[in-house]
């Protein structure tokens, strides 16, 4: 039986290796000047119910601030969250509901004839450059003002291992894998766009899922950003589990299914 609690334990520890937290007495706040365009490490995270939602809100926009960082948050318990997500309106903020899913590898590494035109590779100090041209030109991702600084971080974070895919000799597809006990997170999942429909993300998927068996890892999750991609990775032998609903309410910039081309 899945549980959900390793995929917050996951998270939580994924967050936190490129943004600080800040406990407080109705959920997070998770912020890093150095990167103030990147959502995921700029944002309060509420999944508790509270009797007086405007006094969060104003703690939350007063934090942000006076760091000058847009003041967002990330509401869970969504269906429970009527008055906050009231209040957040009244104060001017956009406000998106987002479903997020969330699956799981059914640990099955199947056969595959090798193509000779496809190599995979580590990223390393050598090849980081091409790496990095590859995920700055997915928007998607937030574009160069996120991945640029965001992919420095992880490059350099123990827990964190990247691939870039090759085809005839050409850079043009990236994956990467977390990794946190014995639990292991795909993320960075792009191909450009000259190169997509060869089925390279199959490949590179094929790779990750026979590196995390080699590496006895207990678990592989992937979390897609829509329904499309999540079809995409149930061919590759990823199931379903959860379908996790989250507010996002922002007070300026674009919205999260802005970025992601809705």
């Amino acid at each position: 039986m899945t549980n959900i609690i390793d995929v917050f334990s996951l998270d939580l520890a994924y967050l936190e290796t490129f943004t600080k937290r800040i406990e407080t007495s109705w959920g997070s706040i998770f912020y890093n000047e150095s990167q103030p365009d990147y959502y995921d490490a700029n944002h309060a995270h509420i999944s508790d119910t509270f009797d007086n939602p405007n006094l969060i809100i104003d703690e939350v926009k007063n934090f942000y601030s006076a760091r000058n960082i847009i003041p967002r948050f990330y509401i869970y318990n969504l269906d429970d969250q009527q008055e906050l997500v009231n209040q957040l309106k009244l104060n001017h903020f956009g406000f998106e509901e987002l479903i997020s899913p969330v699956q799981l590898w059914e640990q099955k590494v199947l056969e595959k004839e090798k193509r000779k035109e496809i190599s995979i590779e580590l990223v390393t100090k050598e090849n980081y450059s091409e790496a990095l041209n590859i995920e700055c030109s997915i928007t998607e991702f937030g574009g160069a003002a996120v991945r640029e600084k965001a992919l420095e971080v992880e490059f350099n974070h123990p827990s964190f291992i990247h691939y870039l895919l090759r085809y005839d000799g050409i850079a043009c597809a990236t994956a990467c894998i977390f990794i946190n006990d014995n639990q292991a997170r795909m993320e960075c999942v792009a191909t450009i766009e000259e190169y997509r429909g060869r089925g390279l993300i199959g490949e590179l998927i094929h790779h990750i899922q026979a590196e995390v068996a080699m590496k006895e890892l207990e678990n592989l999750w992937v979390f897609p950003i829509n329904e499309k991609i999540e079809k995409v990775y149930q061919k590759y032998g990823f199931k379903t589990v959860a379908k996790l609903k989250m507010g996002h309410a922002f007070i300026g910039g674009r919205s999260i299914k802005e970025i992601q081309g809705y």
